[in-house]
């Protein structure tokens, strides 16, 4: 290889895996974690990967993406013999300093600052002071970037932490009235984004009673915005879990409640009851709510929760995403909602945007695969469907499995359903739910 070696032996090197003997052991350990149906591979397959730089298939990507911590497209990328690379800030590095391991100093200060966390908060035994109020702040600053950004797992005991010293603090009698409304704004938002994992996870009675914590604490704060997003959260549970009557009742309750606000929130609730009205069928209605959602685009005043950003503001690309998934729900695959379905997709094609999320993209491109499928073009649903299916296990979250699954009803219910391609796509698309890591417990 020329001085450079890939990423995927350099990490093994570093773990003092040089064999198939060595590898295997921790292949199943990590294999266990995922549950039952994870392949393993033969000690020639593993030579191949070690010593001959060959790809692994995809039945073993899951376990060694998990195992290692990066994707499969990044492992086997080249690296520098005996330079360090800096992989972004959402990849753990691997260097050494002073023959300490990086990812243990990490880890030990990361157990540090969670002490000292702990220690300010519980330090004001007579009243919330300033600082505990602004350690909170800016952990739920994160925490509201991060959820859409980042895999559930890397941020689940963290959103859990906060949401329970927030209630620590409500409960504790220590608030004076000043605080009160600021700490149950807080409980509204962390409840938000706690309730939006369960849904995440699938577990819809968990996230539907999570939602009315947020609803209550929403309440005390005397947050109409909040109220009504709510709602919307409510119509969301439902959507994912295909109750499709209740979404359409939940976001036009969310609408009743947000018809004099000027923020986002609005255009949110017309969109989740555009799409859970395609969802039944309706096209007038669906198409009618989109058409009042534009209207009421051109007259939006960012407010305190855009302000937030992540799941509490609704940017432009994200009503583009939901139209086009509209118009998918009801079966169009016009040139016009192709062309719309791709420009949906690019929306979502930096990273580095404030409106980015792995969902919102991995929706778009479902959407783009059934409307392709619609028109005819069979080649272009796999392509579309081609970035979802190579997710990295931890990101299969519940919306992305519901979302491939109907490509995967599409498929089955067309007249491509004979073709190579579509039973090819058909067979991955299958095996995808499954080789989902598991998400964390609730």
């Amino acid at each position: 290889m020329g001085g450079a070696v890939l990423l995927f032996r350099r990490l093994l090197d570093e773990r003092g895996v040089k064999s198939p003997d060595d590898f295997l052991p921790l292949y199943r350990r990590t294999a266990a974690t995922l549950g039952a149906g994870t392949a393993e591979p033969a000690p020639k397959t593993i030579e191949g990967w070690i010593y001959e730089g060959r790809k692994p298939q995809r039945a073993f990507r899951p376990v060694i993406e998990t195992m290692l911590g990066r994707t499969v497209e990044l492992l086997w990328t080249e690296v520098p013999e005996g330079v360090g690379r800096k992989l972004g800030p959402s990849s753990p590095a691997f260097i050494h300093a002073d023959g300490v391991d990086l990812n243990d100093m990490k880890r030990t200060g990361a157990m540090a600052v969670q002490r000292a966390k702990e220690f300010l908060l519980g330090k004001d035994q007579g009243t919330v002071g300033a600082d505990t109020l602004g350690l909170l702040d800016e952990e739920v600053e994160r925490l509201i970037i991060a959820y859409p950004r980042e895999p559930l797992n890397l941020i689940w005991e963290d959103l859990l932490a906060t949401q329970d010293q927030v209630f620590r603090l409500l409960e504790g009698g220590r608030v004076r009235p000043s605080q009160l409304r600021d700490l149950n704004y807080k409980g509204a938002v962390l409840s938000f984004l706690v309730a939006k994992g369960f849904n995440d996870m699938g577990s819809r009675h968990q996230a539907q009673t999570m939602t009315r914590v947020a609803a209550a604490c929403a309440k005390d704060a005397e947050h109409a915005g909040l109220i009504a997003l709510t709602d919307g959260l409510k119509s969301l549970i439902a959507y994912w879990a295909g109750r499709y009557g209740d979404a359409y009742h939940y976001a036009g309750q969310g609408v009743e409640m947000a018809a004099h606000m000027q923020g986002t929130v609005g255009v949110w609730l017309m969109g989740l009851q555009a799409r859970a009205a395609a969802a039944l069928g309706d096209s007038e209605p669906a198409r009618a709510a989109n058409t009042q959602a534009d209207e009421r685009r051109e007259r939006v005043v960012p407010d305190d929760l855009d302000s937030l950003g992540g799941l509490f503001t609704y940017p432009v690309e994200k009503q583009l995403y939901y139209s086009v998934e509209c118009e998918a729900l009801l079966g169009n695959g016009s040139a016009e909602t192709v062309a719309l379905a791709e420009r949906a997709v690019e929306g979502f094609s930096d990273p580095t945007a404030a409106s980015w999320a792995f969902g919102d993209l991995a929706g778009a491109q479902c959407d783009l695969a059934l409307v392709r499928l619609f028109s005819g073009d069979l080649d272009g649903a796999a392509a579309a469907m081609r970035p979802v299916l190579d997710l990295p296990v931890s990101h299969r979250n519940n919306g992305i499995v519901v979302s491939a699954q109907r490509v995967r009803a599409a498929l089955a219910g067309g007249s491509v359903n004979g073709a190579v391609v579509a039973r090819d796509l058909t067979a991955e698309i299958e095996a995808f739910p499954a080789t989902r890591l598991a998400l964390p417990r609730g």
